[in-house]
């Protein structure tokens, strides 16, 4: 893994002196991270590892492990727990999902106790790939192909978090080179072979078939298409009105583009935590904006409801 052109511009523009948050689940992924971070000199890091309480003996061995990790760095540690399988069903949503609520909140109260906003993941290329891939089945559009950039905003909770994906451009398998040559110790999580999720299954089938039938260039060429969608997906980003207001003006909305009209909503149902928003939770949300609704309130998930009164839109 020689990763020169990721190394310069992450100290650059994240100097080694400062504190940061790191995401260490104990996989190998976070445990090159780790290591490859602590040798370009951040010694101020926060290893914040969350137990998501998923695969009992082996979620806590998990956390000690990563306990045991930070204190040899020397590095500060941060350590959550959170009933995932409760959380997922009590949301109706995916476990998959709900862990990513969870770590996300948690890093949030993190950022809040250490005030300290930036947090290093260990996101790499065939992720990327894989979470394109799993987008575009999904038709979220552009906005979801472009879901995973290397240097992002994400508010939660009302904390304003900055992710940082350093190995966005590096792949697995030069991931897994490194860990090898440093001799690196990392828990494996046997999840991942289970063939029940869709990212798993992406992983271990889809992606695998794509290449034999098409060829070896298959996960590079999804990835230039996930770089090229994240920089125009920013330039759309900023091209959206302000997202702050609770409420939502209708004679705004429709004299914008129909494109935009969408890119409003979604940026704006996310600024209220609404989360599992899809094409048809925008689409509910945008037929309230038709002159000729003769409807002036629509569902959301968990339960909620956005409502048209007085030329606004606000949720309920």
């Amino acid at each position: 893994m020689n990763p020169s052109n990721v190394r310069s511009r992450l100290t650059r523009d994240f100097p080694p002196n400062r504190r940061y948050l790191i995401g260490v689940s104990g996989g190998r992924d976070s445990i090159a991270l780790l290591h490859w971070l602590i040798n370009l000199d951040y010694k101020k890091l926060i290893v914040c590892h969350l137990n998501h309480q998923l695969r009992a003996r082996s979620s806590d061995a998990d956390a000690r492990f990563v306990e045991k990790l930070a204190k040899k760095y020397q590095v500060d540690f941060e350590l959550g727990a959170a009933n995932v399988r409760v959380l997922a069903n009590k949301k109706k949503m995916s476990i998959e999902t709900a862990a990513r609520e969870a770590r996300y909140s948690f890093f949030a109260k993190a950022a809040k106790r250490r005030r300290c906003h930036t947090t290093f993941l260990a996101h790499h290329a065939d992720d990327l790939v894989e979470t394109f891939l799993l987008n575009l089945i999904r038709g979220t559009g552009t906005t979801g192909l472009a879901a995973m950039p290397d240097v992002s905003t994400r508010r939660v909770d009302n904390v304003d978090l900055t992710i940082v994906r350093p190995f966005l451009s590096v792949w697995r398998t030069e991931i897994d080179d490194y860990v090898d040559e440093h001799r690196l110790k990392f828990r494996e999580d046997a999840s991942n072979k289970n063939l029940g999720p869709m990212r798993n299954r992406a992983r271990n089938r889809i992606i695998p078939y794509l290449e034999k039938i098409i060829g070896r260039n298959v996960r590079q060429n999804i990835w230039r298409t996930a770089i090229i969608a994240a920089d125009e997906e920013n330039w759309i980003v900023n091209a959206v009105p302000d997202s702050t207001n609770p409420d939502l003006l209708v004679s705004k909305l429709r004299a914008l583009p129909v494109a935009l009209q969408r890119r409003a909503i979604l940026k704006w149902l996310r600024a209220q935590n609404i989360s599992e928003v899809g094409f048809e939770v925008i689409e509910r949300v945008r037929s309230l904006v038709d002159r000729e609704a003769s409807i002036a309130k629509v569902n959301l998930p968990q339960d909620r409801h956005v409502r048209r009164r007085a030329g606004k839109i606000f949720v309920e």
